[in-house]
């Protein structure tokens, strides 16, 4: 956590710090949470509440928010303090034309500390750098090319007419939070910089296989709300971010997939159907489309013991080649 603030401080002026201390009981994170608000009253406030999990942590953020953007920062991650002040520079720029764009995003690096790797995720090809632009300039993302919590800088007034909210108690809750505001974003920036180090490594991280394969009932919550939130509101039709939100939707659909294969028993199997059984109800076209126009969500569904075999051997391969975990 010492790494993260500090990293974050060296961004000059115009910054609000929220350190949101969320029930922590088995360290000094309180403690040291008000030691750094002492140290630095101008800039870091403290939330102190009973445990509430990561979606409940943002939301005390984002309610206690006073600035014009909002980027969340998880404890064992940082930022690059050259990329953040080239990324503050443009955004008092927005806000000084009187108007700010809704959505910034940045590149992300995986910071795989075990192997002292990294991978870098861009945008480049995906849409347009250093000028504002809209959806329907946007274009197809490559697997592993997602807008994900890490990349996105929201408009802080974005999230909150959006209505977005995040369960308590549940983990994954980061995809949640970058894909039910997108209806509610008009205009976008790609300012291609390696903003946010995404810490990778510790056993019992969120993103460890086995963490996630022991949560899949988690996973199934986040899934079972983004397809609720799929449909574009009346208004808000777009046919590039339509398309978007379906391919967002296909790969963590493809995800939940996986994990419920790899967690290896019945009720794994009865709960990938019961997914698509809500796509179903939802919308019955899209899960046609779903089936067949997205490789990644064909692949994770093969059907038989057979299919469930090349499923997993395709996620391994994956994996090796993004190192996303």
């Amino acid at each position: 956590m010492d790494h993260c603030i500090d990293s974050i401080l060296h961004g000059r002026g115009d910054i609000e710090i929220i350190i949101v201390n969320d029930g922590s009981t088995k360290d000094d994170t309180a403690a040291k949470a008000d030691e750094w608000a002492e140290r630095h009253p101008d800039v870091i406030k403290v939330i102190h509440q009973e445990n509430k999990g990561h979606g409940g942590a943002v939301m005390a953020g984002l309610r206690a928010a006073t600035g014009v953007y909002f980027k969340v920062v998880d404890s064992d991650d940082w930022l690059d303090p050259v990329a953040l002040n080239l990324m503050l520079s443009k955004l008092r720029h927005f806000i000084h034309s009187g108007s700010p764009v809704d959505l910034v995003i940045a590149n992300y690096v995986y910071e795989h500390t075990n192997s002292g790797t990294q991978k870098v995720i861009r945008y480049r090809r995906m849409m347009p750098q250093n000028r504002v632009f809209t959806w329907n300039e946007m274009g197809i993302p490559s697997p592993g090319q997602n807008i994900l919590m890490h990349s996105a800088i929201f408009r802080t007034q974005v999230l909150r007419d959006s209505g977005v909210e995040l369960p308590e108690h549940t983990f994954y809750v980061d995809n949640i939070f970058v894909y039910v505001p997108l209806p509610s974003v008009s205009t976008l920036y790609y300012l291609p910089v390696n903003l946010y180090r995404y810490f990778i490594g510790r056993e019992d991280q969120s993103v460890n296989e086995s963490v996630q394969v022991g949560r899949l009932d988690q996973q199934m919550r986040v899934t079972d709300i983004m397809i609720e939130a799929h449909k574009l509101p009346e208004g808000a039709g777009n046919r590039h971010l339509a398309g978007y939100m379906e391919q967002y939707l296909g790969l963590i659909m493809a995800a939940s997939s996986m994990f419920a294969l790899l967690e290896g028993t019945e009720k794994g199997l009865r709960m990938r159907r019961e997914m698509w059984e809500h796509v179903d109800r939802v919308d019955p076209l899209l899960k046609g489309r779903l089936g067949l126009r997205q490789p990644l969500v064909l692949a994770a569904n093969l059907p038989g013991p057979l299919g469930r075999k090349i499923s997993l051997s395709l996620y391994r391969l994956a994996q090796r080649i993004y190192k996303f975990s």
